[in-house]
């Protein structure tokens, strides 16, 4: 948990009472786990009536949190910056320390024989990470849409799908994204455009269901509304349904979006089957972690 000062600071009292409930904020999610967004952690502090929804707190709450990392008063790696990562290639000091790492991550497609296949989309590029972790558990595929998703991903996803049902297995897309005008008509686009493209090739249309943020949710956890985008062409039927304000997916919390995938998840998941993969994923890795333990006899054995 590095807390490395750089520069020196002076606060004053009102920064250093939000610098406190930041880090409060902060430990509570890592205790469960997660990593927040600047975004996450300024919808916590608004939900939490620590300050006002408006555009220049949430300027403010950036202002004062980068220096208050810069100072040594917040953990470098309690939040993130999940659309921009530095990628590589992986290393391994010997043959033995691959296969220990392979023990690890071996996986089976545990929905392989399962009757519907689940995928998980979601509006916005920086909320991957918050599902990654459930999707992971879940061994379900998950997508970052990045607002309208491109003709190219929609007809790849079609094509996809169709290898599903030609496998016996029908497809159920799971949608996530803002409550806004645009943000509802992106769960009509997906689901019209994909079957558009199955219904052309005779395959069966996917399963869709829409599980945030809805209104029951926004009745439920009341987060903090945006006025909605006059400007966007989709206000006027938005408006007629839900009024003139508008609800951000990032503003319910990390373990509400895992929660709400795992509940949708287990009404498509078949149990049983789902146990018999596990017991034979964990054979299998039991496997691998005994080759990685007895190395030396192996690769003796392999060079005879």
């Amino acid at each position: 948990m590095p807390k490395i000062c750089y520069q020196e600071f002076n606060f004053r009292p009102a920064a250093l009472a939000l610098i406190t409930k930041c880090n409060e904020i902060i430990a509570e999610y890592q205790a469960d786990g997660f990593v927040l967004t600047l975004r996450q952690l300024y919808y916590q502090l608004v939900s939490r009536d620590i300050i006002p929804n408006k555009q220049q707190e949430y300027k403010r709450v950036g202002s004062i949190v980068n220096d208050a990392r810069l100072a040594g008063m917040i953990d470098w790696d309690a939040l993130e910056d999940r659309t921009r990562n530095v990628r590589s290639i992986s290393h391994w000091e010997s043959p033995e320390s691959i296969i220990s790492a392979v023990a690890e991550q071996y996986r089976i497609d545990k929905w392989a024989e399962q009757k519907i296949r689940p995928e998980v989309w979601i509006e916005k590029d920086a909320l991957a990470g918050v599902i990654e972790g459930v999707c992971t558990e879940l061994d379900v595929a998950y997508f970052s849409c990045r607002g309208y998703t491109s003709q190219s991903e929609m007809w790849g996803a079609a094509q996809r799908f169709r290898g599903y049902a030609k496998k016996g297995q029908s497809t159920h897309v799971i949608h996530l994204g803002d409550h806004d005008p645009s943000g509802i008509d992106m769960s009509r686009d997906i689901e019209e455009r994909i079957n558009m493209f199955l219904r052309h090739h005779g395959a069966p249309e996917i399963e869709f269901t829409r599980i945030a943020l809805n209104m029951p949710q926004i009745e439920r956890y009341n987060p903090p509304p945006n006025p909605a985008k006059s400007t966007d062409s989709r206000f006027r039927g938005y408006a007629d349904k839900y009024g003139d304000e508008s609800w951000e997916l990032d503003a319910l919390e990390p373990r509400v979006l895992a929660n709400l995938i795992r509940s949708q998840v287990s009404k498509i998941r078949d149990t049983t089957l789902w146990k018999d993969a596990v017991a034979n994923e964990n054979k299998q890795r039991q496997l691998l972690s005994l080759v990685s333990d007895q190395w030396d006899e192996v690769a003796e054995f392999v060079e005879r």
